[in-house]
């Protein structure tokens, strides 16, 4: 009888411990979808906002709704992205701020990942003098802020476009050179925006190659250069394939931060027809009287398109690429 009575109560407190346990997941569950909730709201709803301004005709903050109001047909609907890509296009060259954007973003994102490629490389297999001091310099100018460069970098623009009339000036045995190319690198050109890009993408981003790089077994090289492969060869056909991942994280994340800069292309580029797509959509919001909130959010919605694209395309190469350079680096 007592067998059966503690077999009975051991039976009770299992079956009290799997109902406590069980309530507390679902109260656990009920937490975590809560604070997810918030946490979508939170996110999502300034892109409702600007989705809904795009598909709003008034262009106004003030009289705006989630929800557009007064529509009439589907037409409405497109008033602003109308406006914005055919019939005003002769007051706002949209199409050519978007060309100049990719111009920017994409020859500046090839030339940094692949001269990033090279540092790192460099960085993890060679030893040579100086190379721990040029690491921490990298590492040191990356501290201080971009800003503190702006004076400097528009300077340094104005000097190289002068340069292509003070060289024949200054030095009259090279007057028979055509110098003009040089205007292409300076003040008001996307020549020395890229320039200017490239610059300021290459010292992180040499850190985070570097770390991957790290991770490569020093045998294949050993193994190729006892095959008779160069240097190149190597770095070429052998590790480039294999650092795939990293190369496509340092590539989507210049690409973004090129594409989406707004101060220094506001600084360096003058001419209207010039302008990168952030500069161009911020002269609808400048005004103080005459401020168009639908083009600009419409205009919005197509520069985030190629980033989202972007995103999606590569989302397997890009977590791969930080889960490996976090773990290994």
């Amino acid at each position: 009888m007592s067998r059966r009575s503690t077999k009975s109560s051991k039976q009770n407190r299992v079956e009290s411990t799997m109902v406590q346990s069980r309530s507390e997941a679902i109260v656990t569950l009920t937490f975590r979808m809560i604070v997810i909730v918030l946490a979508l709201i939170f996110a999502l709803f300034p892109v409702l906002f600007v989705v809904s301004s795009a598909f709003n005709p008034g262009g106004q903050l003030s009289t705006q709704s989630l929800i557009p109001r007064g529509i009439e047909s589907a037409d409405d609907l497109l008033t602003n992205f109308r406006a914005l890509m055919v019939e005003e296009t002769n007051l706002w060259p949209f199409w050519s701020w978007v060309r100049n954007s990719f111009i920017v973003a994409g020859t500046s994102t090839i030339l940094s990942v692949f001269i990033t490629a090279l540092a790192a490389y460099s960085f993890s297999r060679f030893r040579f003098y100086g190379r721990r001091s040029l690491l921490l310099g990298v590492l040191l100018i990356q501290v201080f802020p971009n800003l503190l460069a702006m004076v400097a970098l528009f300077l340094i623009m104005q000097e190289i476009g002068q340069l292509a009339e003070s060289i024949p000036q200054a030095l009259p045995f090279l007057a028979f050179i055509d110098w003009s190319w040089l205007r292409y690198f300076g003040l008001n050109s996307l020549g020395g925006l890229i320039l200017v890009y490239m610059g300021g993408a290459m010292g992180v981003n040499t850190w985070l190659m570097k770390g991957f790089f790290d991770s490569i077994p020093r045998d294949i090289d050993e193994s190729a250069r006892v095959d008779g492969a160069t240097h190149w060869q190597i770095f070429w056909q052998l590790i480039i394939p294999l650092v795939r991942p990293i190369l496509a994280v340092v590539g989507i994340l210049a690409f973004v931060n090129s594409f989406n800069e707004f101060v220094l292309a506001r600084i360096l580029l003058r001419d209207k027809e010039n302008w990168t797509l952030m500069v161009g959509l911020y002269n609808f919001i400048d005004s103080d009287f005459n401020r168009d909130w639908g083009k600009f959010a419409a205009g919005a919605l197509v520069a985030a398109t190629p980033v989202v694209i972007l995103y999606l395309a590569l989302q397997d190469q890009i977590v791969g690429g930080l889960t490996a350079g976090s773990v290994k680096g």
